[in-house]
């Protein structure tokens, strides 16, 4: 199932990056995506890590409230930026309540792409040194909205 999604989702990704429809040129897409597959399941890297399709759902969900997260920060950095706040680099540990390595990567990544935050190390007891640009910046992460989400996305079945 795994792999099958994998192929799907490399053909996929080559079919809209080259738009291209001429037959020669599909064949020729979908034997380099069945060689990729074969390659990455003799290397036994084809599971429900690399292939999380049980968070698929959630990720849905996640993504806008993510995107409106993003907005909110970028409009925040840019008041810094030109002079309307102040900035105060700060830096915070955040307590992770993520049970698996993805939903911890998917925190510590979501955290980083959020303008003005960014992730610098993830320790074994799931805390996540975070530097931020402002005192305010760490005050949305340290109120647990993004953990009790990403949480809620990884027990997702």
């Amino acid at each position: 199932m795994h792999a099958v999604s994998l192929g799907l989702i490399l053909f996929g990704t080559w079919l809209l990056m080259s738009g291209i429809l001429d037959p020669f040129i599909l064949m020729l897409g979908l034997f380099s995506c069945v060689v990729v597959v074969s390659i990455a399941i003799r290397m036994d890297v084809v599971d429900h890590e690399a292939i999380p399709l049980h968070i698929t759902i959630g990720i849905l969900l996640y993504w806008p409230w993510l995107t409106w997260e993003i907005i909110k920060a970028n409009i925040d950095v840019t008041k810094r930026v030109l002079g309307f706040a102040p900035i105060s680099p700060t830096m915070v540990k955040i307590k992770a309540t993520q049970k698996t390595d993805l939903g911890l990567v998917i925190f510590a990544n979501s955290i980083t792409l959020t303008p003005g935050t960014i992730s610098i190390d993830v320790e074994k007891d799931g805390q996540i040194l975070v530097h931020a640009i402002s005192r305010e910046g760490t005050e949305g992460l340290e109120g647990g909205d993004m953990d009790r989400r990403v949480t809620v996305l990884e027990a997702a079945k």
